[in-house]
Formats: C-alpha cells, sequence, structure tokens
C-alpha cells in the first residue's frame, strides 16, 4: 500500500516536535495514496466461509416469512377479526389489485420522486455545512448551537410553518422531506471530520500536502465511513418525514393512500401502504449500502471479513 514503516513515521514526528527537520523518507506521500488498495492484495475468503456467507444473506427472511405463516394461519383461524387485521393474502390481493388498475404505479412514482429531490436537497445542504462547521472551528460555533437547537423541533411542527411559506404544493414537501435528511447527514459528517487522527493529518503536513491534498488524502478517507452511515439514516427519516410531507393537502402518493385507508375504513390499504414503505425504504438503503461497501473495501474491518 506504500506504507514504508510505523516506526519512520513516528520518527519523524518526533524530530518535527523537537525542532528538526525531518529525514525525507522514501516514496514520500504514497502511504497517504494507498488507502484505497487494500481490497486489491487481501486474500480470496475459502470455499466454506464463501458459502456461509451465500447462506447468511437469506437468513434476514426466516423471521418476516415467519410471521407472515403465523400472522395468515392465525387470520383464518378467526384470532385476528378481518376487520382489523386482514390476512396477509388479502393484503396482497388489495397491492395486486392496485398494480393492475395502475394507481400503485402513480402511487410509488410521486413517493420516490418527493423523497429523491428531499433526500438530495437535504444531503448537499448537510454535507456543505457538515464540512464547513467540522474543519473549521470559527464556523463551527457560528453555526452549530442554532443547527443543535432547529434539530431538536418535531418533524410535525414543520408542516404549518411550511404550509404558510410555501403552500400545499410540492416545493413544500419536498422541504420537509430535506429537513428530516438534513440532520443524521451533518451530524455525522461534522463529526466525523472532527474525529480525524490527528497524527494523520500532521504527517500530511511534514509532507507538506496543500489544503486541497490534505482533504483529498486524509479527511476524505477518513470520513467517509461516518459520512456514509449518515446518508443511510438520512434516507431513513427521510421515508418517515415523507407519510408527514404527504398530509399537506396531498392527492398522491402512499401517505396519501394510507390516509385514505383510515379515513374509508379500509386496513387492508392502509397494511399495504405499510409494506410497501417498508419495501421501498429497504431498496433504497440496500442501493446505499452497497455503494457504501464498494466505496469501503479497503477497510479491514471484523465483517468485511
Amino acid at each position: 500500500m506504500g506504507f514504508y514503516t510505523k516506526s519512520s513515521h513516528f520518527a519523524q514526528l518526533s524530530q518535527v516536535q523537537n525542532g528538526r527537520s525531518p529525514a525525507k523518507a522514501p516514496n514520500s506521500r504514497s502511504w497517504l495514496t494507498g488507502w484505497g488498495q487494500g481490497s486489491k492484495t487481501s486474500p480470496r475468503a475459502p470455499a466454506h466461509r464463501r458459502s456461509w456467507q451465500l447462506q447468511g444473506r437469506y437468513q434476514g427472511w426466516i423471521l418476516p416469512l415467519g410471521l407472515l405463516i403465523v400472522w395468515e394461519l392465525l387470520s383464518r383461524l378467526g384470532v385476528f377479526p378481518p376487520n382489523l387485521l386482514p390476512a396477509p393474502t388479502t393484503v396482497t390481493a388489495t397491492i395486486w389489485g392496485l398494480a393492475t388498475s395502475g394507481e400503485l404505479v402513480r402511487h410509488i412514482g410521486v413517493t420516490l420522486f418527493r423523497v429523491g429531490v428531499g433526500f438530495g436537497v437535504g444531503t448537499l445542504a448537510a454535507t456543505l455545512l457538515g464540512a464547513l462547521t467540522g474543519y473549521s472551528p470559527t464556523a463551527y460555533r457560528y453555526f452549530d448551537p442554532l443547527l443543535q437547537a432547529l434539530r431538536n423541533i418535531p418533524s410535525l411542527a414543520w408542516v404549518p410553518l411550511f404550509i404558510l411559506w410555501l403552500g400545499i404544493f410540492e416545493t413544500s414537501k419536498v422541504a420537509l422531506i430535506a429537513v428530516g435528511v438534513f440532520f443524521p447527514v451533518y451530524l455525522n459528517l461534522m463529526s466525523g471530520i472532527q474525529n480525524v487522527d490527528r497524527k494523520l493529518v500532521e504527517v500530511g503536513k511534514i509532507y507538506r500536502l496543500s489544503q486541497i491534498q490534505l482533504i483529498r488524502r486524509v479527511f476524505f478517507p477518513a470520513t467517509l465511513p461516518s459520512y456514509i452511515v449518515g446518508l443511510r439514516n438520512g434516507l431513513s427519516l427521510g421515508w418517515m418525514f415523507v407519510v408527514a410531507a404527504e398530509l399537506m393537502g396531498a392527492s398522491q402518493g402512499l401517505g396519501f393512500l394510507l390516509i385514505d385507508g383510515q379515513t374509508t375504513g379500509r386496513p387492508a390499504i392502509i397494511l399495504a401502504s405499510l409494506l410497501l414503505f417498508a419495501i421501498l425504504g429497504k431498496l433504497t438503503d440496500s442501493l446505499l449500502a452497497a455503494l457504501g461497501k464498494r466505496l469501503l473495501r479497503w477497510q479491514d474491518t471484523y465483517i468485511s471479513g
């Protein structure tokens, strides 16, 4: 990976602290550029381990399928009243009916659009402010106290304000989702930057890296794991906030479908909406998790083995 040795690395640090110029290290800066190459030299997992990992992928289906089977049996035995908790087969038939009528595609498309745009806006704002407050102590003192106070405002408390400012159209819905996405991304990025190992920064300065090089070669790889966790948490809150957003005069979307099922007394519609929220949330989170795993393949962590 380009690391020369830890001993020479810390020897140069001690020379700088004692006021002496450090000796030039071999392959200067190369250790900072090798952070993404760990996966190229990692040995391939044994066949029995790959088989165990393949089986582990399906273990997450055992509990949901078991619950569905028990739910179906209890519903057929009359333990659960159908007007309160319909059977899974009834919920599935409801989803199929919505799909064949064309309603389902429209509702899913509208909700995905709102979550996608809100996630993009919230992530962009959080990335800019998180990087600024994490890297600059002055910006941290100015911005963070206000942002921490705003973070504690409940999601539904924003609804009347956004309706007053932005109306009941798409802008207010996207703004509410962006607020939900913003705070976990901001917090994870800011804390990730502030928790970068000081020794790495000092060594980067020893090699006379510019500020841009320091950010790219030290701060970016060190902060990336925390940032990806923030993105996943932000996306999860985006799916939660879209329900509140679709309470604001929406006539389309899964949130609207959920409320429509409640007002018309159709529990199958309510459960179908909840199931679709769960599936879409899981799918989008899995995409982010796969992206994060690819970007962090150089990490030698416990679970990566």
